[in-house]
Formats: structure tokens, sequence, C-alpha cells
């Protein structure tokens, strides 16, 4: 008996052990049953990129959502590919939550078996905090492959992001085929920055017009309505800073670095894409429909004075910078506080006076020099005159080159109506 009873303990344990071996080597068996090797698992960011990550570009595009048919190698930013190891296999996407956005889950069923899968991710972007980029970095991002649930591999991405200033104008793919990307310029142009209903309180206050009533009231007063934003501008000193130039290392791109609205409202200075695209925001908030006109190395402004987009006017904007009015104020108090009575040419310095009377008429110059211009009239008069040249600055350059301006094809000469962009750029915000 005891005898039998140890052999029977015996026979127990060793069918315990057996047991145990065969559900760790099922277990074993089971996390391997996919081969990474032949799952083969890419992932990658557009090549034509150089691994460079434009926060404006995410920005800009945040509400559109392409086709299936519109996705290619050229126009998205990552992509994953993968060998399916079985019929309807279930390919689960996890991206790790990293600085730029959150972690992210994307599911695909492949339905055959040994057929090379290539997969476009959509990011969750943390579309605040890409705002908010005001200088370059560095950042991983890793991407977990799971078949039927289970992990296979694992790839990481070290990306270089750039400041949400930069735009991205161009770049050439790997067949040497160059995009265009100057429509991302109408992504700054943010008729929705609360910055904007001071301003026009302010343009109303300058008495140019009385009331913003976009095209209700016809051509004429559309163009008054640009004049006083104009007024506005040059009362506000805004200046000319040519500031574009970026220390991106890329080879294949072309890029540009813009002031966002409320940076140039608070600093004062602007390019010609700055100043277009504070004009344009502006105009857009008042229902008003702004273009930006690009040329080989320059932009100006252009709007429609209709509804019914049959006439434009232009507007070169970097004109605010042939007169600052707040210095010319400062300088005509500190004159009359020195000299209470001074009278006519007297009531500015020499050179001062020598420099805005060229911006005058014959007739207004006679009214400031006897005494019959007050101050404000002469701001005012200095700021119509240079609108007037404002808007007949571009128009031969314009009526030249009008067939390259309608041309969609060409790269050089852009007509980019901010209203028409608007279904798939939107205006990348800021408080």
């Amino acid at each position: 008996m005891i005898s039998f009873r140890k052999s029977s303990y015996v026979n127990r344990l060793s069918i315990v052990c057996l047991v145990v071996v065969f559900l760790i080597a099922s277990s074993c068996h089971k996390s391997k049953r996919y081969d990474p090797a032949k799952v083969n698992f890419e992932a990658g960011y557009n090549i034509a990129l150089e691994n460079i990550f434009y926060p404006s570009l995410i920005l800009g595009l945040s509400h559109y959502v392409p086709n299936e048919s519109q996705i290619n190698d050229s126009t998205s930013l990552f992509h994953t590919k993968v060998t399916a190891p079985c019929n309807k296999a279930v390919l689960t996407l996890v991206i790790d939550s990293s600085p730029l956005n959150y972690t992210t889950k994307i599911q695909k069923v492949l339905p055959l078996r040994f057929h090379r899968y290539t997969i476009y991710p959509t990011v969750k972007w943390k579309y605040d905090d890409l705002y908010q980029i005001r200088r370059q970095g560095t950042v991983d991002l890793t991407i977990h492959c799971f078949i039927n649930d289970e992990e296979v591999d694992v790839k990481n991405i070290r990306l270089n992001y750039r400041s949400a200033n930069e735009c991205l104008l161009s770049f050439k793919d790997t067949a040497g085929v160059m995009h265009d990307f100057r429509w991302m310029f109408t992504a700054y142009v943010n008729e929705e920055h609360p910055y904007i209903d001071s301003i026009l309180s302010d343009v109303l206050s300058q008495g140019v017009v009385r009331r913003i009533v976009g095209y209700q009231s016809g051509r004429d007063e559309v163009i008054k309505q640009v004049e006083a934003i104009w007024y506005y501008a040059l009362n506000r000193g805004m200046t000319y800073a040519s500031v574009s130039t970026t220390s991106s290392p890329a080879k294949r791109a072309n890029v540009q670095r813009i002031r966002f609205f409320d940076e140039v409202y608070k600093l004062r200075q602007a390019n010609c894409i700055d100043a277009c695209v504070f004009f344009a925001s502006v105009m857009r908030k008042i229902g008003l429909k702004p273009m930006i006109l690009t040329v080989p190395g320059h932009a100006f402004l252009g709007y429609y004075t209709d509804r019914n987009r049959k006439n434009i006017k232009l507007l070169e904007t970097t004109i605010t910078q042939w007169v600052d009015l707040p210095e010319l104020e400062i300088l005509y108090k500190q004159t009359m506080e020195a000299n209470p009575n001074a009278q006519g040419v007297n009531r500015l310095p020499d050179e001062e006076w020598q420099h805005c009377s060229r911006y005058l008429t014959s007739q207004e110059r006679s009214l400031w020099v006897n005494g019959s211009m007050s101050f404000d009239q002469l701001k005012r008069a200095i700021s119509h005159n240079l609108f007037i040249k404002a808007s007949n600055y571009q128009i031969a350059n314009f009526n030249k080159n009008r067939k390259l301006f309608n041309d969609e094809s060409n790269s050089k000469y852009k007509k980019l109506d901010i209203e028409l962009y608007r279904k798939i750029v939107q205006p990348i915000g800021g408080n």
C-alpha cells in the first residue's frame, strides 16, 4: 500500500508538471505566432520633409479630412507598411503620447494573407501646444504594431520640430517634383482673433467711416472701409521689418517665417506677408473678401469691391512704413509745448515737415504752412494720399501678369483667395 500510494503521488505530480510545461510551451508558441520578419512592419515620415516637422502645417489643416484617394506619399506626413500574416488580420497601430501628440490608436482589417498594406495614420495632435512652439526642438514618436491584439514590432521616428511661425512654402519630392504650399499663407490670416473687436472700435472712433457695413453700401463704401483700416495701421505706427529667413536645415523645402496677427499688433512690425495677413484678418472680420497676391520675392494685398467677385482693388501694404504718424505726433506735441505760440510750418521740426510734406498735395501744403490745417487734418491728408499710392502701386504689375495669376499651375504668381481656401485651410489660432 505504501509503495502504491507513492507511485500514485509520483504519477499525479508528473501529470501536473507536464500540464505546466504544456501551458508554458503554448504561451511561448502563442506569443511568437506572428514572425516580425514576415510581418515586416515599417513606419516612416514623409521623406521629402527630411524629418522636419512643421506645426503650422498641422494647425492650418486641422479641419481637413482628405479622401482615401487623395492620400499618397507626397501629401501624407506619416506612413506605415505591414504584410498581413493571415486573412482578415486585425492591425492595431498605437502611437505613444509625446509633447506633440496624445496617445493615438488606429485599427484596420487586413483582408488578404501575404498582401502588403500601406496605412497613413491620423495622429491626435495637441493643437494648443503646437501653437505655442516658438523655437526648434527634437521629439521621438514611438509606434507599436499589433496583429490580432499581439504586439509584433515597434518603431521610433525622431523629428526635428520647428517654430509655429515657420511656414512651408514648397518642397521637392523624391521624384524631383516641386509641390507648392504657398496657400499656407492663408492659415496665418486669423479673422477670429479676439483683438479685432477692439481694433474695429478704434477704427470707428477715427471718423473715417461711421459704420462697418461690409458690402451693404456699394463699392465706394467698401474702399472707404479699407482706407479706415489703413489709417488705423498708420496711427498704430506699423513699420516694415524684413524678418523672413529661418534657420531651417531643410534642403528640399523652402520655408518662410511669418508673424502671427497678435505679434504684428504688439510689435507694430511687419514685412510684406505679415502686413497682408494683418489687413486681411481685419477685412475678413467685417465681411470683405481679401486675397494675397504673391510674385517672386514679394506679396501684396487684393480685395473684391463687390460681393459677386467681379472687381478687384489692390493694396501695397509695405507703404505703411513711409511715414511714422505716432512719432510725428510726439514731435508735434514737443514743439507746441516748447513754443505754444508756434504757427504754420513751425509747428513741426523742419526735417520732419520736409519728409511728410512730400505726401501732401500743393494745396494741403499751403493750408498747413498758413496755419489753416490742424494736426489731425494733416494726419488724415497724409494717410489718404498714401492710401491712393498704395492702391495704385501694383496695378501695372498685376495687369501685366494677370494670366499668370489666373494659372493655378504657376507657383510664382499666386492669387490666394482667403474665402476659397477656407474650405481646406483654417486660421491658426492664438489669443
